[in-house]
């Protein structure tokens, strides 16, 4: 089955839709949809495993009630049934202490959806196409990766939504350097739709989950945070189809609103692997959670402040940060003194322009940290570009194979074209500036100065002739028109 054409043909029936405007609508709309197909695929699994088993969604609002049958209800009637009794219920949903849990995703998932669409015959389209995927069958789940990737590089432009996304090459890269391990609590205080922590899930399984045991321990070690709605539900969509069953530790809240202070030993994990907004503005009230050296409104650094504080002693820590936080100073300076301090900052990967293309083209790094050990030296590894690249773009985005050279060299450091390091003191000397340049990358070449602008001299000259041929040209051809 091919994705392109299931996302496609969804697409073509949504844009006959007068309601839906724009694709982040597009978007939602076909989120919260699959959400609930996804959701009643796996209450499939519990029933089959538990007789006893309840739905928290009521009968009627099952996705295999309404939507799973090609002939059942459409047009008007099932625009009423949506807008007035499927969404109403859902986002009010109560629960008590001792309710399962899945209901509360339900509603949290619900509270800000949205049914954008005005047709009921079209809400019937879409509701066909995604009931010709079976979750629950291990070819057709792995589609919802591919559904996934669609939905993100769609993102990408559909304006600001494009945030959520990291390449899978960088969270990919991260999360193997990083290494969570089975029993370790690893956050994601920013997650998106869940790329760090599906990476995190897929890691530990492939290498450590062999018994009932192990899974059951896994189910209580990811966390996360997303304060947006939209990569919030797509964030609780993945965690449910990657084995989650009950994904309440992702939770959508901004960690940034809890002041510092209030956060005590049993907050703290063991690894936080994340990708926080770059270039955003928190409002006054938020700078308030934090002590007053390092008040700032710049998001990026805030949450370096939030990590630091997060992780245990002994924990790991790694963050994509951009080239301001690097060498920028004042507050910037303070929050990369504490980090020197409190932290062993080992590694920083610096990655080249166009990874984060199209919506940005700020150059990134990748800071790699353990808390509770001071740091004594920081490596640097500058990735190049693949032979014949000189940027990257959406057709030819950043590939998890060219970081093998970045793997192979990280247990045995040593200084190359790409690879230098930078004692902490050399780093204290320069005000805390953490942009160091390759020392052993040569610059081009450009050639002797005094050749070049000779060159330029009889270019300029060239182009002053050229230019008087041009006038004289048009002069005489007035001249002949005129006679």
């Amino acid at each position: 089955m091919a994705v392109g054409n299931i996302i496609k043909s969804i697409q073509d029936i949504m844009r006959q839709d007068t309601g839906v405007d724009g694709d982040a609508q597009r978007i939602s709309q076909l989120v919260w949809m699959i959400f609930l197909k996804i959701f009643d695929d796996k209450e499939q699994e519990y029933q089959l495993l538990d007789d006893k088993y309840v739905s928290p969604i009521p009968e009627r609002l099952r996705w295999r009630a309404w939507a799973a049958n090609p002939e059942g209800i459409t047009g008007e009637g099932l625009l009423d049934f949506i807008n007035n009794d499927l969404f109403k219920t859902l986002k009010g949903l109560s629960f008590g202490p001792g309710d399962d849990a899945r209901g509360f995703i339900v509603k949290e998932v619900f509270e800000d959806a949205y049914n954008y669409m005005k047709s009921g015959t079209l809400i019937r389209q879409v509701a066909n196409k995604i009931s010709e995927v079976d979750f629950n069958i291990a070819s057709e789940k792995h589609l919802f990766g591919d559904i996934y990737e669609q939905i993100l590089r769609d993102l990408q432009s559909a304006g600001n939504a494009g945030e959520y996304y990291t390449p899978r090459a960088v969270t990919q890269f991260m999360t193997d350097m990083v290494n969570p391990r089975l029993g370790e609590k690893i956050l994601d205080p920013a997650c998106g739709t869940g790329g760090f922590l599906v990476c995190t899930l897929e890691n530990i399984r492939r290498n450590e989950v062999k018994t009932v045991e192990d899974h059951a321990i896994l189910q209580e070690s990811i966390f996360g945070f997303e304060k947006k709605p939209l990569p919030h539900l797509l964030c609780v969509t993945n965690m449910l189809l990657h084995g989650i069953e009950v994904p309440s530790t992702i939770r959508r809240d901004n960690t940034l609103s809890r002041p510092l202070r209030d956060y005590t030993a049993k907050d703290r994990v063991d690894v936080i692997l994340t990708n926080p907004p770059f270039g955003g503005i928190e409002e006054d009230g938020i700078q308030a959670n934090f002590p007053a050296a390092f008040r700032t409104k710049e998001t990026a650094d805030l949450f370096l402040i939030l990590i630091m504080t997060l992780l245990k002693d002994g924990g790991r820590g790694a963050i994509v940060l951009p080239d301001g936080t690097l060498f920028g100073e004042g507050v910037k300076t303070r929050i990369k003194e504490r980090l020197l301090e409190e932290c062993n900052l080992h590694t920083i990967v610096r990655l080249p322009n166009g990874v984060f293309s199209p919506y940005t083209g700020i150059k990134t790094n990748l800071l790699f940290f353990t808390k509770g050990e001071r740091t004594k030296e920081v490596w640097y590894y500058e990735h190049p570009y693949p032979p014949g690249y000189k940027s990257y773009s959406k057709t030819k985005p950043i590939r998890i194979e060219e970081f093998e050279p970045e793997k192979a060299w990280w247990n045995n450091r040593e200084e190359s074209e790409f690879a230098w390091y930078v004692s902490v003191e050399a780093i204290k000397a320069a005000n805390y500036n953490l942009d160091i340049k390759n020392p052993n990358k040569n610059d081009e070449d450009h050639g002797d100065p005094e050749e070049l602008l000779a060159k330029y001299k009889k270019l300029l000259a060239e182009v002053a002739e050229t230019r008087e041929a041009l006038k004289q040209e048009l002069m005489s051809a007035l001249e002949r028109d005129q006679t």
